[in-house]
């Protein structure tokens, strides 16, 4: 169990990480991200501009890792501009079809619950917090107490919920 939070607010960002990998990199003043030029694409500016500054972060701070010249880290999710990015060992950005998403060990299981309550008249809190219950239930690697974070301005379901793994 962690007394530290697997979630932080990074200037505009939201970011849930699962692997003790991302622990403090993301928290931390290291994570610099230059402003979202006006007009960019949401999705451009985090496989280019965001992820330059996690990687030059990660580098700086160790958390990098080199395999010849494959340069790896952890999976992380981060939550920006409403929506919500999953971001790779390999720093490939993915941002799933449905507005919701999981990452670490109980993945498949928070997965699974987020779709069976797919317009469901139910709070977007209430079922971040259900599909973390089930992980816990399903996952060895999973227990609360969860934290659950909104993205300002944004709605629940797109928050990046305290996580799903490694805990």
């Amino acid at each position: 169990m962690r007394a530290d939070p697997k979630i932080y607010r990074v200037g505009p960002f939201l970011i849930g990480f699962t692997t003790i990998l991302l622990d403090g990199a993301a928290s931390g003043p290291c994570l610099t991200v230059a402003p979202h030029p006006e007009g960019t694409d949401v999705f451009a500016f985090m496989c280019t501009t965001f992820i330059d500054a996690v990687r030059a972060c990660f580098t700086r701070g160790g958390f990098a890792r080199k395999d010849g010249e494959r340069e790896s880290a952890g999976t992380f999710l981060v939550g920006y501009m409403g929506r919500i990015f999953q971001i790779g060992v390999d720093y490939q950005v993915a941002e799933r079809a449905v507005n919701f998403d999981a990452c670490g060990s109980g993945e498949q299981v928070a997965l699974g619950s987020l779709h069976t309550t797919v317009g469901v008249p139910m709070r977007p809190d209430v079922r971040i917090e259900r599909a973390l219950v089930a992980e816990a239930e399903f996952s060895t690697g999973v227990r609360g107490p969860f934290r659950i974070e909104v993205l300002d301005g944004q709605t629940a379901q797109r928050s990046v919920e305290e996580e799903v793994s490694d805990v």
